[in-house]
C-alpha cells in the first residue's frame, strides 16, 4: 500500500486501535487474547448501541482518521484504506463504549479511599502512612509513586511519609499544596480556612495569589480562611506550664479587602480596630512579619491615608 502515515502523537487506546490495525493491514496475525477482549467489547457495546447509532459513529470516526493520511496513487486505494478505516473506526465504537470504561478502571481510576464516622489508616506503596481523620476521603493514582508522588485530599489528615530525597511528595488539597520529601505533618480543612500543622522535617505549602511558605517542626500554616492570606504560627513549647504557646511569625496579605484584613488582625492580636465604613472593600497588599501589633496597624493606616489614634487596646483609623 502506498501511502504514508502523517507523523501524529497517540497513547493508551489510540494507541492500541493502531496497533491492531497495523497488524489487519498488514495481514500479521492478532493474538487470542487480543481478539478476545475486543469480542468481549464488541458483545458488550452492541447491547448498549443500535445499528443507526453504530453506522453514524463509523463515519464520524472515519471522517477523523482521513487526515492522517496522504494518498499518492490510485483512487483504488482510497477505497481499500477506507475499507480499513472502517474497521478501525469500528474497533473505537467499541472501544468507546466497554473499552471505555473497562480501560478507565484497570488503568486510570484513582483507588480511593474514605474514612466514614472514626479515623482510617492507610498505608501506600511508597511506605507512606496516611491516618484519614473523619469524613475525610484521599485520591492516589495508579501510576503511585512516580517521579513525583502526588495524592489528591479532601477533609483533615495526617501524613506520615516516606523519606526520599529524589521523590518529593506532594498532597493537592483544597485550594492549596503541601510539598515534602519526608516527614510527619496535619493537613486541616474546613470550609474556607485551610491548615497545615508540622510537626516533623520540613514542608513547602503553595496557595494561589501569594508566596510558598516553609514550615519548621512546631509550626503552622494557615490563611484563617481568607483567600490570598498567609500565616505562619510557632508553637514553641512552654516548659513552665507545659504547654504549646502560639506565636504568630508572620502574615501576609495580597489584594484583600480591608474588612477582611481588620477581622484577622483583630482575632490574632486581640483588639478592635474601628476604620471609615466607606474604606471596608478596598483591597490590601501588605506583609506584617516581625512587627508589634501597633506597628502593623500603623502600617495599614499608612497604606490607607488614614491616621491613627489609640485608645487602650482599641485602634480608630481616620481621616
Amino acid at each position: 500500500m502506498n501511502y504514508f502515515m502523517k507523523r501524529f502523537k497517540y497513547k493508551n487506546i489510540e494507541a492500541f486501535v493502531f496497533r491492531l490495525w497495523a497488524r489487519e493491514v498488514s495481514e500479521e496475525k492478532i493474538s487470542d487474547k487480543e481478539n478476545e477482549i475486543i469480542e468481549k467489547w464488541k458483545i458488550h457495546a452492541e447491547k448498549e448501541l443500535d445499528p443507526i447509532h453504530m453506522k453514524e459513529a463509523r463515519e464520524r470516526i472515519l471522517s477523523a482518521l482521513e487526515h492522517y493520511f496522504i494518498p499518492i496513487e490510485k483512487s483504488t486505494q482510497i477505497r481499500s484504506l477506507k475499507k480499513y478505516a472502517y474497521s478501525a473506526a469500528a474497533v473505537i465504537v467499541l472501544l468507546l463504549s466497554l473499552g471505555g470504561w473497562f480501560t478507565y478502571n484497570t488503568f486510570f481510576k484513582p483507588d480511593v479511599y474514605l474514612a466514614g464516622a472514626g479515623n482510617k489508616i492507610v498505608h501506600l506503596s511508597d511506605g507512606t502512612v496516611v491516618t484519614l481523620l473523619p469524613g475525610a476521603e484521599l485520591s492516589v493514582d495508579p501510576s503511585f509513586p512516580a517521579s513525583t508522588r502526588i495524592v489528591d485530599l479532601k477533609g483533615d489528615a495526617v501524613f506520615s511519609v516516606a523519606k526520599s530525597k529524589t521523590h518529593p511528595f506532594i498532597v493537592q488539597a483544597e485550594g492549596f499544596s503541601t510539598k515534602v520529601l519526608g516527614t510527619v505533618f496535619k493537613i486541616s480543612q474546613s470550609g474556607k480556612k485551610k491548615a497545615v500543622d508540622l510537626y516533623e522535617g520540613k514542608v513547602a505549602v503553595s496557595t494561589a495569589g501569594v508566596p510558598d511558605s516553609y514550615l519548621k517542626p512546631n509550626q503552622k500554616w494557615t490563611n484563617f480562611g481568607v483567600a490570598r492570606t498567609t500565616a505562619i504560627i510557632s508553637f514553641a513549647p512552654d516548659g513552665t506550664l507545659n504547654k504549646q504557646t502560639p506565636a504568630l511569625l508572620s502574615l501576609s496579605f495580597n489584594d484583600v479587602a480591608l474588612k477582611e484584613v481588620v477581622a484577622v488582625l483583630e482575632g490574632n492580636y486581640s483588639t478592635k480596630i474601628y476604620y471609615p465604613k466607606e474604606a471596608e472593600d478596598k483591597k490590601i497588599t501588605a506583609d506584617f512579619t516581625g512587627g508589634t501589633v501597633g506597628e502593623n496597624i500603623e502600617s495599614l493606616a499608612f497604606i490607607l491615608g488614614l491616621e491613627v489614634q489609640k485608645k487602650e487596646n482599641t485602634y480608630i483609623l481616620k481621616k
